[in-house]
This record gives structure tokens, C-alpha cells and sequence, in this order.
């Protein structure tokens, strides 16, 4: 970004109360300890903490000009030091406007937006990595993904990029039309449609109206990348979408990627190495574009790499060279990395958790091959904003678990909602097999399956007490996964057990 105060204050819809109009702007930020360079901040106004009581404290820290939406006294005028103030009617609504007019003025690129319940950030890295083999690809910067964050994303867009792929992530009714007015999409891939944020939506097709709300500005010709295997999206049509009060453009094309006959960009061939799908020939129609290597396990990562490379052919990137870059992909932190300690591979899948990111996890970890002594100890929490579905699906989980997923040796659990995990996992080892081992005492359950399956199920009170089993009692030749919302703090015991800093 570079623009002055003036325009700045156009941009926004603002006004330019003091200061030099002409002061050059390059940056936002909207935390007061993080003022870049030639930097505009942005104060919102959170549920606790309104940040115009930090705008003397953002000059302070070298910032160039500021947002108000409120009268400010003398003394911030003075922290100011003559430098600008741009008076708008609400901060994060003159942000967005600001980012749209970014967008119309100066970036002139294709942008892929990424939204979904489940996968966003992996699939959106996944793009970047596939278009960064033929052009510079801009994407989205951490979890950058929200009413604030895609709009500053658009406004520090790369100018040598070529492309940039932005993720696009809701919460509440509306404001996947507010985000997309600021993208304005060439091409958008919606993942999955789950269970985050029901609580505040309502019903899975309402979290399906909602995500597909990302085309509603979308640019001419744009294109339309659905999940092919979800259950949902693979019913989506043109005349679905006018039935559910979505006034697409005419001209917007509907593509399905997927492992299944529905899709156009296509998984076929698919080959496994024991541990999880890893390689396939993707399919464009009937022709054969590239055959497919990932280094990351999971059935999702083959979905998410299905993703990347369909937005590659759609963005006009040579398919093979895309399906080459895929194969140096590594999951990111808190999504999958893997990090070896000591012989005890640590698997950080904590960032956060829906119930089917938590079971494609258990999954794919399931899956893995341990050292010929090792085993497989998973480390769950609870998944939050679940509402009044959040029993059930815990239990969904603890099902799924002795039916699906037996070649787990220890499941450990943390959290209220998890004790419903627990419940579960008795009450259908008891179903399967008729009883639970005479061991079962209080929160720990020595759970014996048919075939010579044994699965451990523990809870534990607190994060304390599950560190402290986890260091006395895993050894050399284990596997650890932690999954979990990331306000249960997994990924901190993550960190403890791979020596890093938290």
C-alpha cells in the first residue's frame, strides 16, 4: 500500500481533521504495539477494550496518522504531534471500505478467496504454493482472515504479485458480504461446510448460505470451486443458489473438485503408502493434467491439495509444475507439523477443532506407522462454539473412535465436553464387544475390542495433570497427536512436549 492521509480519508469515507494530507501511508495496524512502517492504526472497538484509548500510544510508537470514530481530548491531539487524524463514522467499517477501494484502484490481479468450515488456512497455503511454482503469489498472513483482517491484507498486497489468494472466514449472519465487497473474487473455493459457529448460525445450510456469500462480488467470468464430496455443496446449482436468495452473476461458473463423478477437477488413481492417500492423476474432464505426490498424510490433505491444484488450472498456472511444488508442501504449525524430540514424534494439530477436522485427524493419525515398540496417543479437547449440538457431536466423536479408528493405543481428554468423548467410547466398546475390561475404574478405561483391539481412554482435570502424564509416560518410539480448540490450550502442551517456547 502506499497512498497519502488524503486519500486515505477519501478512501474511507472520512475526514481529515489534522494534520498533512500529502503524510505517505504504507501500513495499518490496529494493535498500538505493532506500528509498522508509514503506518495508518486503525482502533476498534472490541467487546472489552476500545482501542481509542491507545491512539497516544500508537503516535507514541511511530505511527503516521489515525483513525477516530469518537471526539478525542487535547492530550491525543498532542501525542499526535501534527500528524494526521481521520475522522470516520465507525473504524472498522471506514477499514473495509478503504481495503474495497484499494482493491478497485490499484490491484489489478486475480484473487482466489478461501472459506469453509474446516481446511481454510491449509487449502489457502496449498494455493499459494501450487501458483507460486509459475507466478509470484500473494496470500493471506497468519490468521488475517476476519472483518479486519482481509482488508488489510488487500491494502499490503504485494505490488510485484501476481496473483493473490485471500482467506475468507465468518462467524456471525452478513459478514461474508462485507468481506467479499472488499475481495471482490476472480475465483473462490469453499472447502467443507461443517458445524463451526452453529451456535451463532443456526443450521449447517445456513453456514452453506452464508460461505457461498463470498461471490456475491464476484468479478465477470468468476468461478465458483466447490467440494464435490460434501454433502451439502455437491447439491449447489444456479438454481439453488437464486432458491436460497443468493443473486449470483449470471456468467459465474460452477466447478466441483473431488474424488467422485460430480467433479470436473478429479482425483483418480489414487495410491496409498500405508499410512494415508499420497499420490493421484488429477483429472481437468476427461484429460489427464498431472499426476499428483503430497508429503503430508490425510484423506483432507488429498481434498485440500485437490483444491490447490484446480485453482492453479483455473488461474492458468501449468498444472504440472503446481503438482510438483504441492509435493514440497508441510503442514503448518499448529495444523499438522510434525516435530521429532528425543524419539517421540509430536504431532501440533491444536490451532483449533470442528468435529470433522477432529476426526480427520484421529483419522489420518490412526493411519500412521509407528516404530515396532511405539504407540499412537491421541490428545483431544473440546471443540467450542458448537451450541446445543455440542454433546452430541462429542459423542459422535467417541463413536466414531471405537468403530472407525481403533488403531489408536491411548486416547487422552481434557475438557467438560470431552468427558462426553469418554461416555462414548465405553458405551461402545460395551456395544461392540459386550463389556469393557475389568481395569475400567473412574476416568480411566481399558477399552477390549474384537481382533485383539485394545484402546486406553483417560481423563484428566486439568492441563497440568495431562502434562505431567504425558512426560512421565511417553517414551521413545511414540507418536503424540493433539487436537483441540484453541482456547483449551493443547497447543501449549504441544510446545512443552517439543522443548519450544510457548
Amino acid at each position: 500500500m502506499r497512498i497519502n492521509a488524503f486519500e486515505a480519508a477519501k478512501a474511507s469515507g472520512g475526514t481529515l481533521i489534522s494534520g498533512d494530507g500529502n503524510t505517505v501511508l504504507s501500513s495499518i495496524a490496529t494493535d498500538s504495539n505493532a506500528i509498522g512502517t508509514e503506518c495508518i492504526f486503525v482502533p476498534v472497538i472490541g467487546a472489552r477494550v476500545d482501542g481509542h484509548r491507545f491512539i497516544a500510544k500508537a503516535f507514541e510508537n511511530g505511527a503516521k496518522a489515525a483513525f477516530t470514530s469518537e471526539e478525542l481530548p487535547e492530550e491525543v491531539f498532542a501525542a499526535a504531534g501534527g500528524r494526521p487524524l481521520i475522522r470516520v463514522d465507525d473504524t472498522v467499517k471506514a477499514l473495509q471500505r478503504m481495503g474495497s477501494y484499494y482493491r478497485d484502484n490499484y490491484v489489478h490481479i486475480p484473487y482466489i478467496g478461501v472459506t469453509g468450515s474446516v481446511g481454510k488456512t491449509t487449502t489457502r497455503e496449498m494455493i499459494v504454493c501450487a501458483l507460486n511454482a509459475s507466478f509470484e503469489t500473494y496470500g493471506t498472513k497468519g490468521n488475517a482472515n476476519s472483518q479486519i483482517g482481509v482488508p488489510i491484507t488487500v491494502c499490503q498486497t504485494t505490488e510485484t504479485a501476481k496473483a493473490g489468494v485471500i482467506e475468507m472466514g465468518i462467524s456471525e449472519p452478513g459478514e461474508m458480504t462485507k468481506i467479499s465487497e472488499v475481495v471482490k473474487c476472480d475465483a473462490a473455493v469453499v472447502t467443507m461446510i461443517g458445524v463451526s459457529h452453529i451456535s451463532n448460525l443456526g443450521s449447517r445450510e445456513n453456514i452453506m448460505k452464508e460461505k457461498l456469500h463470498i461471490a456475491d462480488f464476484m468479478k465477470e467470468n468468476g468461478c465458483l470451486l466447490l467440494n464435490g464430496n460434501d454433502e451439502l455443496l455437491r447439491h449447489v446449482t444456479h438454481e439453488s443458489l437464486k432458491a436460497m436468495g443468493l443473486s449470483l452473476r449470471k456468467d459465474i461458473r460452477i466447478y466441483f473438485y473431488g474424488t467422485e463423478e460430480n467433479a470436473y477437477f478429479r482425483a483418480l488413481n489414487i495410491e496409498h503408502d500405508g499410512t494415508a492417500p499420497s499420490e493421484y492423476d488429477f483429472y481437468t474432464g476427461n484429460a489427464l493434467a498431472a499426476h499428483v505426490r503430497l508429503s503430508v498424510p490425510g484423506d483432507h490433505m488429498l481434498m485440500d491439495s485437490l483444491a490447490a491444484m484446480a485453482s492453479a488450472v483455473v488461474l492458468g498456472a501449468d498444472p504440472e509444475m503446481a503438482a510438483r511444488a504441492l509435493f514440497t508442501f508441510k503442514s503448518l504449525e499448529g495444523r499438522g507439523a510434525e516435530t521429532v524430540r528425543d524419539g517421540i514424534r509430536i504431532i501440533n494439530d491444536a490451532y483449533n477443532a470442528s468435529p470433522q477436522s477432529m476426526e480427520a485427524g484421529l483419522k489420518a493419525f490412526g493411519a500412521l506407522k509407528p516404530e515396532p515398540s511405539g504407540r499412537r496417543i491421541a490428545v483431544i479437547a473440546d471443540m467450542l462454539e458448537l451450541g446445543d449440538l455440542a454433546e452430541s457431536l462429542h459423542s459422535d466423536i467417541g463413536r466414531s473412535i471405537i468403530r472407525e479408528i481403533r488403531d489408536i493405543d491411548e486416547v487422552l481428554m481434557l475438557g467438560g465436553l470431552s468427558r462426553h468423548i469418554y461416555a462414548a467410547m465405553i458405551d461402545e466398546a460395551e456395544a461392540v464387544n459386550g463389556k469393557v475390561n475389568a481395569a475400567a475404574s473412574g476416568d480411566t478405561a481399558l477399552l477390549e475390542l474384537p481382533e485383539s483391539f485394545r484402546i486406553r481412554a483417560v481423563m484428566f482435570k486439568d492441563a497440568e495433570s495431562l502434562l505431567k502424564y504425558l512426560k512421565a509416560e511417553v517414551r521413545k518410539g511414540d507418536a503424540v497427536f493433539f487436537k483441540g480448540s484453541n482456547s483449551m490450550g493443547l497447543w501449549k502442551l504441544a510446545k512443552e512436549m517439543t522443548g519450544e517456547e510457548v
